[in-house]
C-alpha cells in the first residue's frame, strides 16, 4: 500500500499530507448536463416555476455546494477558494429523446497546495441537484449526469484538457 497515497501504515484511509507541496494557482473547470422538458425550459425562462428564478438559485447553490465540498467528501481538504463561478448554456432544440440540455459549468480557482476538481465537480452536482428540487413539480422525469472534469491547472500533475466525445 506504500504506493497508496490515500492509506497510513495500517491500511486505513487519511487525508493525505500536503504539507510539502508549493503553493500554486489552480484553476478546474467541471461541467454537466440536465435534460428537461421543452415546456420546462420555457417556464424556468418565463420565470413561471412556482418555487422563484431556477438557474440564479441553482448558481447561489452551486457555489455553495463548491464551499461546502470538504463537509461532503470525507478526504478533501477544506481550501480557502478565490472565486467560483457557475455558468448555464441552454440548448432548446429538443434532443432524440425530447429533451432540451441545460449545461452546467462551474470554474473553481484558489492558490494553495492541493487542486480543486473536486468543488468544481461538487458545484455542477449541487447546481443540477438544484434545477430538480425547484422543477419537480412540473417534470419529474428530468435527468441530469455527464458530470466531469473538463480542464484543470496548476500544481504537480500540470495542465489536463478533457478529449471530448467524438472527437
Amino acid at each position: 500500500m506504500a504506493n497508496l497515497t490515500h492509506f497510513n501504515e495500517s491500511g486505513r484511509a487519511r487525508m493525505v499530507d500536503v504539507t510539502d507541496k508549493p503553493p500554486t494557482e489552480r484553476v478546474a473547470v467541471a461541467e454537466g448536463k440536465v435534460f428537461v422538458l421543452p415546456e420546462t425550459l420555457e417556464k424556468i425562462h418565463a420565470g413561471r416555476i412556482a418555487k422563484g428564478d431556477v438557474l440564479a438559485v441553482a448558481q447561489v447553490a452551486g457555489v455553495m455546494g463548491a464551499k461546502r465540498t470538504p463537509d461532503l467528501i470525507p478526504m478533501c481538504h477544506p481550501l480557502l477558494l478565490t472565486g467560483v463561478d457557475v455558468d448555464f448554456k441552454e440548448d432548446p432544440q429538443p434532443n432524440s429523446d425530447g429533451r432540451c440540455v441545460i449545461t452546467i459549468v462551474a470554474t473553481v480557482k484558489t492558490t494553495g497546495n492541493t487542486g480543486v476538481e473536486m468543488e468544481a465537480m461538487t458545484a455542477v452536482s449541487v447546481a443540477a441537484l438544484t434545477i430538480y428540487d425547484m422543477c419537480k413539480a412540473v417534470d419529474k422525469g428530468m435527468e441530469f449526469g455527464e458530470i466531469a472534469l473538463v480542464s484543470k491547472s496548476g500544481g504537480k500533475s500540470g495542465t489536463y484538457v478533457r478529449v471530448q466525445k467524438g472527437r
